[in-house]
């Protein structure tokens, strides 16, 4: 995952943060790096209010196109947390590497994850939903 600030909102913020906070989090994070790389990402975060998060960011509840570039394919997701995610659904966990790694993201931005000893590279390619576009700030 990038060293790069992202911008969150405060409704987000809150609520990742007593997720990873969480005992449920604290059971499965041993050695799990994509969970410190998100805690350390939403420390250097910029907090901004939902209604002026900036239309093209990934946020929770976002559903965007991903394009791998390895594989020459796009998928759809929408970034979810751990209760309602179902990958056969494209509900992708916020607690997954690949969800952990999206969130924050700007439209056209790319990331590279090591996954089961290989890398694969995405990028996000356009968002079809954000909660703080169409004002719901409750999702």
């Amino acid at each position: 995952m990038s060293s790069r600030t992202i911008v969150v909102s405060r409704t987000d913020l809150a609520r990742l943060q007593s997720l990873l906070d969480s005992h449920f989090v604290a059971a499965i994070s041993s050695d799990r790096t994509h969970l410190k790389e998100l805690k350390s990402k939403l420390e250097r975060a910029t907090v901004v209010d939902p209604r002026d998060m900036l239309p093209d960011i990934v946020t929770m509840n976002s559903t965007f196109n991903l394009f791998d570039l390895d594989r020459n394919e796009a998928d759809t997701f929408t970034l979810v947390y751990p209760d309602e995610a179902c990958i056969a659904e494209g509900k992708l966990s916020i607690l997954s590497p690949l969800g952990a790694g999206i969130f924050g993201l700007c439209v056209g931005d790319s990331l590279t994850l090591h996954v089961l000893n290989r890398e694969t590279r995405k990028r996000v390619e356009k968002m079809s939903f954000q909660p703080e576009r169409v004002g719901a700030f409750d999702l």
